[in-house]
């Protein structure tokens, strides 16, 4: 069985692009497909086409709705390294970036102007976000130029904007009604805030984690000492914000932790530190959609974040993460606040994945099945 796909970057994660077309009609298809073709179980992925980390072992299956007021409709997919396992809990705002350039190189959406706007929706969270990807002189530029921190190398600009993003995965933004709560793990009690905005994300002071916000760079060791107990408090933040019926229960990729501090005295360029932790393991840079959140965290008085930024709101967030500063912005528009942020991305290959024999056929006869 071969499948064709496009392997694309989008911010800081690489993601193979599927049409919905090539799972066909089966839903379980995309569950059996997926982990194999990226090679998992394997914590090398060494026999499938993933990159053995949270941030190079994602997929999107695109869409285009008919008769609607969306552009492209598309669906992430968090696929397991070490389990042949597939997450379509959340969404993922780095490859996000990739649905409106992938529309205007497949001519779905025809570019106009300096900036060409396309109306996406995620599925995963029915969450709306206009992306603006530049054009300038009405054409995507013939080679990419705009940069961004934690890519060496450029891409093509894509602004994305989460339209009114508060509680599209719980239903509200502060999902255990308060912005501040107390959860005990490891024998401690963490004063944590739990918050649903992009994706759910529980949010800690580094402090109480014994880490210095004026020695950022040093923040990582300290932080992997303490992975199994940041593993407890983001499964009992995940039954607490109602994402899971138990602990155990508690889906990889939601909720996320983000560990956050007053940004270090010599620090003039930014309004926080952050540390976030994706999959498990600190993220080399930042979840976007983790960014959202974290955007209006720092506007609710009473949040963990609010207590580091203060009152005073201001239009951008600057967040200081490992890669660099990353700046969101807020906006009223129409009636609607849109979130967001600025990515780059570009398409690495246009390729034909060559799916094996055996699983090829049971698929096959899974698709068959399903027609009749």
């Amino acid at each position: 069985m071969k499948i064709e796909a496009e392997w694309m970057r989008g911010g800081t994660s690489k993601c193979w692009v599927f049409e919905t077309g090539q799972f066909g009609e089966a839903t379980t298809s995309p569950d059996a497909l997926l982990p194999r073709l990226f090679g998992s179980p394997d914590r090398r992925q060494i026999d499938g086409v993933g990159g053995a980390t949270s941030t190079t072992s994602k997929a999107m299956i695109l869409h285009r709705p008919a008769g609607e007021d969306v552009d492209v409709e598309f669906t992430f997919a968090q696929v397991g390294i070490e389990e042949a396992t597939v997450d379509w809990g959340s969404n993922c705002g780095n490859c996000s970036a990739v649905v409106g350039l992938y529309a205007i190189e497949k001519g779905w959406v025809t570019p106009s102007g300096d900036v060409t706007r396309i109306v996406t929706r995620n599925t995963n969270t029915g969450q709306i976000i206009i992306q603006r990807v530049s054009t300038p002189s009405g054409a995507l530029p013939i080679v990419p130029q705009a940069q961004m921190p934690g890519v060496p190398f450029p891409g093509y600009r894509v602004g994305l904007g989460f339209q009114d993003p508060a509680g599209k995965t719980t239903g509200m933004l502060l999902p255990t009604g308060s912005a501040s709560d107390t959860i005990v793990a490891g024998g401690t009690r963490w004063i944590v805030s739990m918050v649903d905005a992009g994706a759910p994300v529980v949010i800690l002071r580094a402090e109480d984690l014994g880490l210095d916000p004026d020695r950022y760079e040093g923040w990582l060791p300290g932080v992997e000492l303490q992975l199994d107990t940041l593993e407890q408090i983001r499964r009992q933040a995940a039954v607490r914000m109602g994402l899971a019926a138990t602990t155990r229960d508690a889906a990889r990729a939601i909720p996320k932790v983000a560990i956050v501090a007053s940004p270090a005295r010599s620090d003039r360029d930014s309004d926080v530190s952050v540390m976030m932790l994706s999959m498990g393991k600190p993220h080399p840079a930042l979840a976007i959609t983790g960014s959202i959140a974290l955007t209006l965290a720092a506007r609710t008085p009473g949040t963990v974040l609010n207590d580091v930024t203060g009152d005073a709101l201001q239009s951008t967030l600057r967040l200081r993460t490992p890669a660099g500063v990353i700046e969101t912005w807020s906006e009223e528009r129409d009636g609607s606040l849109l979130v967001g942020v600025d990515r780059t991305a570009r398409t690495i290959a246009t390729t034909i994945i060559h799916l094996p024999e055996a699983l090829g056929s049971a698929v096959d006869a899974s698709l068959t099945s399903s027609v009749h």
